[in-house]
């Protein structure tokens, strides 16, 4: 308890709009929107190269099929309302795999960790006062891409996995006392909430990650869990609004999934990049006054 109960996180509690204020000033000084503009235009260019990737790998250990509904699921969180059909463009291509050459072999290496790397970037500018102390080494950093999309292939394996599991004892139910007891609306609750444990694990693993510096758990799970809850609220705004409101197909009509992936991107960019930003506020209490003035960066 003495441990949560800092007096960082005493001063937030008593003065949170304070904090809050402090933290959106400090995320305009970064340009945050503007860097989540830059990480969301990469992250689209390194979304369908990723998948591939992570699918033929992983089609070597389980059914592809199995990969591809387990991967189905994970886009709802990722790009809502558009999963169903990125995951069938996805197929196509799979299906034709056998023609892929080295050279797009490398090609889809290099932009598929395109994203990670100006995220890395954009990190690098909110946690200046990291920066400013230790820089990380190039080569750590071009080889930290590769890595992180490891992690990511080993998690999504786990996530097949139990999804499968959960699924299969959903459908089966249980016998108590000879009597058959459905648990299918029990496991979509059960699966709801390990999707949401395992987002905030995975946005508290970009933050352990990605910036430069010491990482510290506790710091990172408080960024985790505040872009999590909020990416789980904006996700489901965004899928109520392509539903009812959006003329997006009428305006963009055969760009229309790009756009609502760029779109969906760039808010879950700025999430996370926000979520950079109260972690990196977090830090500056221990470190200058707390009416201390923002870096600021500056374009042109």
């Amino acid at each position: 308890m003495q441990i949560l109960l800092d007096q960082h996180a005493l001063y937030i509690v008593k003065h949170p709009g304070r904090f809050l204020l402090q933290t959106l000033k400090a995320f305009r000084a970064n340009q945050g929107l503007l860097l989540a503009g830059a990480v969301a235009y990469y992250a689209l260019l390194s979304i369908v190269p990723l998948l591939i990737l992570i699918v033929i790998v992983l089609s070597r250990v389980v059914p592809q099929q199995l990969v591809l509904d387990a991967l189905a699921h994970l886009l709802r969180w990722l790009v809502p309302g558009q999963s169903a059909a990125l995951v069938h463009e996805l197929s196509n291509f799979l299906e034709h795999r056998a023609v892929i050459s080295w050279v797009l072999l490398v090609t889809m290496i290099f932009f598929s960790s395109l994203a990670f790397t100006v995220l890395e970037n954009a990190m690098s500018l909110i946690f200046v006062h990291r920066v400013v102390v230790k820089r990380r080494h190039f080569l750590i950093s071009a080889l930290l891409p590769y890595c992180y999309i490891l992690f990511l292939g080993v998690g999504l394996l786990l996530v097949t996995i139990v999804s499968s599991a959960l699924d299969a004892l959903g459908a089966e139910g249980l016998r108590l006392f000879g009597l058959h007891v459905p648990l299918r609306g029990f496991m979509r609750v059960v699966l709801y909430l390990f999707g949401l444990g395992g987002e905030i694990f995975v946005l508290t693993s970009v933050y352990l990650v990605m910036p430069v510096g010491r990482p510290s758990i506790k710091h990172a799970l408080i960024g985790g869990v505040v872009a999590g809850v909020l990416w789980e609220i904006t996700r489901h705004v965004l899928v109520w609004y392509f539903a009812t409101l959006s003329q997006v197909s009428i305006v963009y009509g055969s760009l229309t999934m790009a756009i609502v992936i760029l779109l969906s991107f760039e808010w879950l960019a700025t999430l996370l990049l926000f979520g950079a930003q109260v972690i990196s506020q977090y830090e500056r209490f221990g470190r200058e006054p707390l009416d201390a003035t923002q870096p600021t960066v500056k374009t042109g």
